[in-house]
């Protein structure tokens, strides 16, 4: 009996975590800490409580067999939309954003569980669509998503938003969908954020004019260039529509529609995201450019991150941490307070847990019988690796800082939570993999 109830435990999933687990609360013990050695949070202990509700998930997931939330996955993506609503009508304002929802000892942020509940509908599509055509699958996926991703936005959480994408493309990649269409919803996103922040990155970083600009701040010129690439696009997709053998049509009404759409939705962008998370979204390139403002985490994150050397000033002694040096050392830049503190050295060891972790879940994938169970643990895949690459990337000025957590180690019950109960499921498709 004993053997049999170990058996639906993936230790070697449950390590790393665990093993990240026990590191994140040791440094927001150290980032509570102050120069006089005296510990003023208690951030470390509610860690310890949000973690221990999250194994409780943990375990009772591993045991509950998780196609059972198939049919009731359009409930659950209906209770998703309800939230993030209530959440956009009612939340306080923290930070210039509307995320969070309860009380001032209690509280939650309802989009990070909402990722879970959009893996979970998203692959109960892609499982019954099976029969349907890729460009159907693709189109009705992106349609999906747009809609937990537009509510966020609304918010507006730019950080959790961006999670959505790589959940998504990684479940249609499993699903099988063609890549062609794959790389156009990348190439799209791409593009949109390129025209979105170019005209910033000429003013802040170039510091210079020129004329090309005026396509992207003019409103009659993009306007005339968005008429003209849409006119291009329609007249290529009739001229496929005729001629089907013609591949030209195909891939002109590909390359205008992505450069007519990007122009459209960087537009939108400009109206939604404010000027501060514009400014994030290029100053990490140089940040010296505004040390006071826009650039200051960046700067302090790089020096805490670099004062560590190999191995670092030792546990509880670093000294840019503790002095209220570094900016949100618990949460967005705990990896800054574990460099600091533990060096080089410490920073490989956290590489090392992540990529054991992610290696697991891929294993997980292959193994699997169940499409609704392999396309659940991709999504889980893609959202596991996207917060790893962003926050470790933003901590050490190779991406934009958008406040994403380090899961497992920043502090935060609700992102601790959301991840807990990822492995949960994890562990209940790794347990039911042979079992048609």
């Amino acid at each position: 009996m004993k053997i049999k109830i170990l058996s639906h435990f993936d230790f070697a999933l449950l390590i790393p975590v665990l093993s990240l687990i026990v590191l994140g609360i040791m440094f927001i013990y150290s980032a509570g800490i102050n120069v006089d050695g005296i510990n003023l949070s208690n951030e470390y202990v509610k860690q310890i409580i949000w973690a221990s509700v999250g194994f409780v998930f943990v375990i009772f997931l591993a045991f509950f067999d998780y196609r059972k939330l198939e049919k009731h996955a359009l409930k659950m993506f209906l209770v998703l939309i309800g939230l993030l609503v209530l959440t956009r009508l009612t939340a306080r304002e923290v930070n210039g954003a509307r995320s969070w929802l309860g009380f001032k000892s209690l509280k939650i942020q309802p989009s990070e569980f909402c990722k879970i509940l959009f893996i979970i509908f998203l692959a109960k599509f892609l499982n019954t669509s099976k029969k349907h055509s890729g460009r159907f699958r693709f189109i009705f996926s992106v349609l999906i998503f747009m809609i937990p991703f537009g509510l966020i936005m609304l918010q507006p959480d730019m950080g959790t938003a961006s999670v959505f994408l790589p959940i998504l493309i990684m479940m249609m990649l499993f699903a099988g969908i063609p890549v062609r269409y794959i790389m156009l919803l990348l190439l799209s996103g791409v593009l949109t954020v390129y025209f979105l922040v170019l005209p910033e990155w000429y003013a802040k970083i170039a510091q210079r004019n020129i004329p090309l600009m005026s396509i992207l701040t003019n409103i009659k010129i993009r306007d005339l260039i968005i008429f003209a690439t849409g006119a291009v696009t329609i007249l290529a997709i009739i001229g496929y529509w005729f001629y089907r053998d013609n591949k030209y049509f195909y891939w002109i009404a590909y390359g205008f529609g992505i450069v007519c759409f990007a122009l459209i939705a960087s537009y939108a962008g400009g109206k939604i995201i404010k000027g501060y998370q514009l400014e994030r979204l290029v100053i990490f390139i140089k940040p010296e450019m505004d040390p006071r403002g826009a650039g200051w985490q960046t700067i302090k994150s790089i020096t805490a991150v670099g004062s560590g050397g190999f191995f670092g000033e030792g546990y509880l002694n670093g000294n840019l941490c503790h002095s209220d040096y570094l900016p949100e050392p618990s949460t967005d830049f705990i990896f800054g307070t574990l460099s600091e503190e533990l060096g080089f050295l410490g920073g490989i060891i956290i590489f090392a847990l992540y990529f054991v972790l992610l290696l697991r879940i891929l294993m997980i994938i292959r193994k699997s019988t169940i499409n609704f169970g392999t396309y659940i643990a991709a999504g889980i895949f893609g959202m596991f690796l996207w917060h790893f690459v962003e926050n470790i990337g933003m901590v050490i000025g190779n991406m934009p800082i958008t406040g994403i957590p380090l899961l497992f180690m920043s502090y935060g019950g609700s992102s601790l939570l959301t991840a807990l109960i990822c492995i949960g499921l994890l562990m209940s498709i790794s347990y039911r993999k042979y079992d048609f």
